[in-house]
């Protein structure tokens, strides 16, 4: 089953002393590519959580968010620096004297003025943190998986049937190929028979030209190499590994040889049918695009 790149994850762990809330989403992108926001504290932590991730995603950019709220013990403290708070009233009220001013320094004022109040962290083992990261990240990792393998179901459904749409197609044109080089031989022999006297037709010569022109306008290679990769298409989709490149090169190959198709065909039949075909070659190829 094929997965997107597409998808979002949330998972939240709390314990008496740590709360971890981790929540991913990722697009798409040519190769695995990781951006972890979180704390710089935890950068020791970062190699551990980039191989749970790529153990489960193969492409896509991921954003991973990470936010730690402590409690318990590991709460900030408050810290008032008395002394410091004593220096700043003093000095307000010997400004005050001197300039003989109204006014009272009050607690408030004291709140704001620099390092009267200060945060002091406690301190922390990140590395006991890990049990409680992981099992954040392992249900973000999972929630996104899921959603990428929903996703990935509805393109599954949509190629696989714009795939069947194009092999009638492809039918299509393998009919109509002998068709076209007989109705050559027709008009071909009508115009000569309308420039010659009556029974002066080469046969032989006329059979040498047509069989030339068949084999300068033969789309057969064309539409053996196309159910070909048609058939790889359909094996790729029911995969359970990444095949999003594989499926971008087959893309590739297909407009490749369409192309080729109608760059030797004439007839109005066979055009119409590729311009079809690559219709909805291009909307496959824009599912590819979001397919890991």
């Amino acid at each position: 089953m094929i997965n997107s790149m597409t998808g979002f994850g949330r998972g939240e762990v709390c314990t008496d002393n740590l709360k971890a809330v981790i929540e991913m989403k990722s697009v798409n992108h040519r190769y695995c590519e990781i951006v972890l926001r979180m704390p710089r504290s935890m950068n020791v932590l970062e190699d551990r959580m980039r191989r749970v991730i790529q153990e489960k995603i193969a492409r896509g950019r991921v954003d991973v968010f990470v936010n730690i709220e402590l409690r318990g013990e590991n709460k900030p403290l408050v810290k008032v620096d008395e002394d410091l708070a004593g220096d700043y009233v003093r000095a307000a009220n010997d400004i005050r004297a001197r300039l003989m001013l109204d006014g009272n320094v009050t607690v408030n004022d004291l709140l704001h003025l620099p390092g009267v109040v200060s945060l002091e962290e406690p301190e922390n083992d990140v590395e006991q943190w890990w049990p409680v990261v992981q099992g954040a990240l392992v249900k973000a990792t999972e929630g996104q998986l899921e959603m990428r393998c929903r996703e990935g179901r509805r393109l599954q459904s949509d190629i696989k049937k714009r795939s069947e749409q194009i092999a009638v197609m492809v039918k299509t044109i393998e009919n109509r190929s002998p068709v076209v080089v007989e109705e050559y031989r027709e008009r071909l022999s009508q115009r000569i028979n309308e420039l010659l006297e009556p029974g002066k037709l080469d046969q032989a010569r006329l059979d040498t030209e047509v069989v030339i022109i068949a084999e300068r306008a033969g789309i057969t290679e064309e539409i053996v190499r196309l159910n070909s990769h048609l058939a790889q298409l359909n094996a790729c989709i029911e995969s359970d590994v990444p095949v999003g490149r594989k499926l971008d090169f087959l893309m590739q190959e297909m407009n490749r040889e369409i192309n080729t198709i109608a760059s030797k065909s004439a007839d109005l039949v066979i055009n119409r049918t590729v311009v079809e075909i690559k219709s909805e070659l291009e909307k496959i190829r824009e599912q590819v695009q979001n397919i890991e």
